[in-house]
């Protein structure tokens, strides 16, 4: 399987060299790095000292409240699967995007062969591209890593051993990591409430704004 996935990733970056022309056609060329509006609160995480890669951070709870996205910010929603979880983190990203008035699209990856979608959120241009539904995991722990300019945020779940372009948002009952991975808690599909995904949208966003990226992000 993994075999299989490495070989789509090949032709999926040839393919983004082909389809990347194309979809300017929707948003324009490339902006400069988007600036975060508004600031981190108090304990989000330490001022003096950045967290080191693949760290997990545990913000205080509400202290990603005053960070937005500026204006045209660019999201690509990349989810896949129909399952309680999944569908509570898109609406949770939905609702965001229309608060923060992001531009916002989404691409739906079939769980059989998820690559040609993920190419597809590639070539979009996004300022970020957010992943909810586990069977994305796998897949993209091998993508991101092709595309390092590209930022990712996995909610509710996260890539095993994140490049510095991968930052992801779990809490205790979804901290899935891919097949035949352990997790760091027990997987709980009741435990992803409105409440608790979109803290976990804006709480990762503020940190990818922040560009405190390649992280976990531990949401109480």
């Amino acid at each position: 399987m993994r075999t299989l996935i490495k070989a789509a990733v090949a032709l999926a970056a040839a393919a983004t060299l082909t389809t990347g022309c194309a979809s300017q056609k929707g948003w324009a060329a490339p902006q400069p790095t988007p600036t975060p509006v508004g600031t981190l609160g108090p304990g989000f995480v330490d001022p003096s000292a950045s967290p080191s890669p693949e760290a997990t951070i545990t913000p205080s709870p509400g202290s990603w409240d005053e960070v937005h996205p500026p204006k045209g910010y660019r999201v690509v929603l990349l989810t896949s699967g129909d399952d309680a979880p999944t569908r509570a983190l898109v609406g949770a990203v939905q609702e965001w995007a229309e608060a923060e008035d992001a531009e916002l699209r989404t691409v739906t990856a079939p769980a059989h062969d998820p690559i040609p979608s993920i190419t597809k959120a590639l070539g979009m241009n996004a300022d970020l591209i957010v992943s909810a539904g586990n069977d994305l995991i796998d897949p993209l722990a091998i993508v991101t890593a092709n595309h390092l300019s590209q930022q990712f945020l996995v909610v509710g779940a996260e890539v095993a051993e994140p490049t510095a372009n991968v930052t992801a948002v779990d809490w205790s009952g979804a901290s899935f990591r891919g097949e035949g991975l352990g997790m760091s808690s027990t997987y709980d599909a009741a435990s992803f409430t409105a409440e608790r995904c979109a803290d976990a949208i804006r709480a990762g966003a503020a940190a990818v704004l922040n560009k405190l990226t390649g992280i976990v992000i531990w949401v109480r």
